[in-house]
C-alpha cells in the first residue's frame, strides 16, 4: 500500500473567526443537518485505529479546520491516548495542528508540547494587514488574540511556525511581513498564495495575480538571502533545496500525482484534497470503507492523474521539475480542464528564474555535508515515537524532521 498522510477536519468548517477569504467556510453546507460539526469519539477511534493498522513509514496526522481547537484539549488528549494504544512497537507518529491560535491556553499548549505537536499559526503580518481579512464576529480583528496565542505556545515550549496567506492586503509588502515575523522571533515561515474565484470564474477581491506572486516571492527571497539562509526556514525554499538534493518533493504541489493524502471530515467522510471537498468527489467514509479501498477507488485515482495533464507549454518549461504544472486548484478555476495554465504561472517563472541559481549553491553545500557522513537514523526505536521539529528525520536522510518528511505538516 502506498504511504499516505491524513488531513483531518474534526470540527468541519466550523470556526470562531469569520475570515473573509476562507475557502473552507462554504463546506459546512455539505452537512446541513446540524449547525455544529464535531468529530465523535467513535469516529475518532476508527480513524486512529484504522490508520495505524496500515503499514506506514510514519503516521502523519494533520489537524485542521475550520478551527480544530474548538474541540478543546480533552479531544487532543484522547487523540494521543489512542495513538499510543494503537501504535505498533517502533511506530513513528507526527501530529500537526493548524490553528488561528486564539483559543489556546496554557493547559492546551502544555499538552501540545508534551506530545510534540508541530503547530502552524495563521498570521498574515502586522495588525494593519492581518486584521483586514482575519476577523471575528462583528468584523473585529483577531491580531491581538493571535499574539496572545503565540506567547502561550512559546511559554510552553511548543514548536510552531507561521503560515501567511498572501492576499491583496500584503502581496506588495513581502519585506515588511517577513521582518515582522522575524522580529516576533518566528524562524519558520510558510507563505501561501490566496487564489479564489466566484462561481463564474472571476477572481475575488483578495485574490493575487501571477505577477504579484512572483514579485512577492522575489522580494521575500532577497531579504531571506541577505543573512538568514541558515537562520530562518521558509518552507518553499526548503522544499526546492530538497528537490535539488534528493530528487523528491515534500510538498504536494511539486508532485506529479495528487494521490498523496486524504481529507477526513468530522463524520468520517473522505475526500482527495481539502481544496476539493465537493459532493461529487466524496470517496467514502472511514466507518464503512477500508483505506485500501479508498486508495484504489477509481474516483481517487482519476483525481490524482489530473496533475500530470498539464498544459503543453509546461512540457517545454525549464521549471517543470519544481512546479509540475502547479496545484490543481490554480488550474481548474475556469472549468474542469487541468490543461489550463496555472493562474500563477507568470509568477512562478519569475521566481524560479530569480532564485534557482542561489538555491542550487545551498543544495550543493548540503550535498557535500551529506558526503561527509552526517546522517542519523532513528528508525527501529521501541514504542510509539513522537517526532519533534528539530529531531533527525526517522527516514534516515540525515536532515532534521522539519526539513524532510515533516515538511508535509
Amino acid at each position: 500500500m502506498k504511504p499516505f498522510s491524513l488531513l483531518i477536519k474534526p470540527a468541519g468548517a466550523d470556526c470562531n473567526l469569520q475570515c473573509e477569504y476562507c475557502f473552507y467556510r462554504s463546506r459546512g453546507a455539505l452537512y446541513p443537518a446540524t449547525a455544529r460539526h464535531r468529530m465523535s469519539d467513535e469516529v475518532l477511534q476508527r480513524l486512529v485505529a484504522g490508520y495505524m493498522a496500515t503499514d506506514q513509514p510514519q503516521y502523519v496526522f494533520n489537524w485542521q479546520g475550520g478551527e480544530p481547537t474548538l474541540l478543546g484539549v480533552e479531544f487532543f488528549r484522547r487523540v494521543t491516548e489512542l495513538q499510543m494504544r494503537y501504535g505498533k512497537p517502533g511506530a513513528v507518529v507526527a501530529n500537526g495542528l493548524q490553528t488561528n491560535a486564539t483559543l489556546l491556553d496554557d493547559e492546551f499548549a502544555e499538552h501540545l508540547a508534551r506530545y510534540r505537536f508541530l503547530v502552524g499559526v495563521s498570521i498574515d503580518g502586522p495588525a494593519e494587514i492581518h486584521d483586514r481579512y482575519r476577523v471575528g464576529p462583528g468584523g473585529r480583528g483577531s491580531h491581538q488574540q493571535v499574539l496572545r496565542g503565540i506567547e502561550c505556545l512559546r511559554r510552553n515550549h511548543v514548536d510552531f511556525n507561521a503560515l501567511v496567506l498572501v492576499t491583496s492586503a500584503n502581496v506588495g509588502r513581502a519585506k515588511e511581513v517577513y521582518h515582522y515575523l522575524c522580529d516576533l522571533g518566528i524562524r519558520h515561515h510558510q507563505y501561501i498564495p490566496c487564489v479564489e474565484f466566484n462561481p463564474d470564474g472571476r477572481p475575488l477581491p483578495f485574490t493575487i495575480t501571477g505577477r504579484q506572486w512572483g514579485e512577492f516571492l522575489c522580494e521575500l527571497f532577497d531579504e531571506w538571502r541577505k543573512a538568514d539562509t541558515y537562520r530562518v526556514s521558509v518552507r518553499l525554499f526548503d522544499s526546492i533545496v530538497t528537490m535539488m538534493v534528493e530528487g523528491r518533493h515534500n510538498v504536494c504541489h511539486m508532485g506529479t500525482n495528487c494521490c498523496e493524502y486524504f481529507v477526513v471530515e468530522h463524520n468520517g467522510d473522505v475526500y482527495p484534497c481539502d481544496f476539493f471537498v465537493e459532493r461529487e468527489l466524496l470517496l467514502g467514509n472511514i466507518c464503512s470503507d477500508s483505506w485500501e479501498s479508498l486508495q484504489t477507488a477509481g474516483k481517487y485515482v482519476e483525481f490524482g492523474r489530473q496533475k500530470a495533464r498539464w498544459n503543453s507549454k509546461c512540457s517545454r518549461c525549464d521549471y517543470l521539475r519544481f512546479c509540475a504544472g502547479d496545484c490543481l486548484k490554480h488550474r481548474l478555476y475556469n472549468g474542469d480542464n487541468p490543461r489550463t495554465l496555472s493562474w500563477l504561472c507568470e509568477g512562478w517563472m519569475q521566481f524560479y528564474g530569480h532564485a534557482l541559481g542561489p538555491l542550487s549553491q545551498i543544495a550543493s553545500d548540503i550535498a557535500r555535508e551529506r558526503q561527509r557522513g552526517h546522517a542519523v537514523n532513528r528508525s527501529g526505536e521501541a514504542g510509539t515515537v513522537k517526532v519533534g521539529r528539530n529531531d533527525p528525520c526517522p527516514c534516515g536522510s540525515g536532515k532534521k524532521f522539519k526539513h524532510c518528511c515533516g515538511a508535509h505538516n
